[in-house]
């Protein structure tokens, strides 16, 4: 069994797309990021960057005690390699898996969520800053566009490279970008959406939470004001 320490993010539904395709038994475990539940010492404990998700593995491949991972990547790897599934063929894609899973953990979420920061949730809108992450989002997709061109996904088979892009191309309209634009993400990104692990993924975040609800002003200040001493 697997503890998933979650919230319907484009980070936490990189976890549940890769174990509803695993077919893993695991078992959700909310993290209300809004209300401050990821700053709780139990949470800190498997997760000390007070962000979700976080798994806790009770039936480790070593048969020893329970393993604790947390940041989306590394939960990624961790259970590509637990099964040996979606991490690679050979050497040659599981080096392409493993570029392209950096690429979006340095690049693709972090831009695109200053995207949604500047142009959701930021108390006023600064053009400049809407401008930049816009545009930068705008790049990233050309980057993601054209490395399909020819190919059915990001790198040899369905891969956590493509569990990891796809929830941040989710929102689009909402960063501004549209899809026909860039047809080879589109194709991409319309094969993923119809998966029927990818419609569980996410019909079990709607049951988490909704979403389409905004943002109370109360769970902006938790999201959005944390310093050093926040969960002290």
């Amino acid at each position: 069994m697997i503890d998933l320490h979650y919230w319907p993010t484009p980070n936490g539904h990189k976890i549940t797309l890769f174990l509803e395709e695993a077919g893993l038994d695991y078992r959700i475990v909310p993290v209300n990021i809004g209300t401050g539940e990821q700053f709780a010492p139990d949470f800190l404990k498997i997760a000390p960057n007070n962000r979700m998700p976080a798994i806790v593995d009770h039936a480790p491949a070593d048969g020893g005690e329970p393993i604790s991972v947390f940041e989306s990547g590394a939960i990624l790897i961790y259970l590509g390699n637990k099964t040996g599934r979606f991490v690679g063929a050979n050497q040659r894609e599981r080096i392409a898996i493993t570029e392209w899973l950096m690429w979006q953990m340095g690049g693709l979420g972090p831009m695109l969520g200053q995207n949604h920061h500047f142009n959701r949730y930021a108390p006023e809108k600064i053009e400049y800053a809407i401008n930049r992450y816009v545009n930068e989002t705008n790049r990233l997709y050309g980057v993601l566009d054209r490395r399909l061109a020819g190919r059915e996904f990001i790198a040899g088979d369905y891969s956590i490279a493509d569990m990891a892009c796809y929830p941040w191309i989710v929102p689009h309209e909402a960063q501004g970008q549209r899809l026909e634009d860039f047809p080879n993400l589109k194709r991409w990104f319309e094969a993923i959406r119809e998966r029927p692990a990818t419609i569980r993924a996410y019909e079990k975040g709607k049951a988490v939470n909704d979403s389409s609800r905004p943002m109370s002003e109360e769970a902006k200040k938790v999201l959005f004001g944390q310093t050093a001493a926040t969960g002290r």
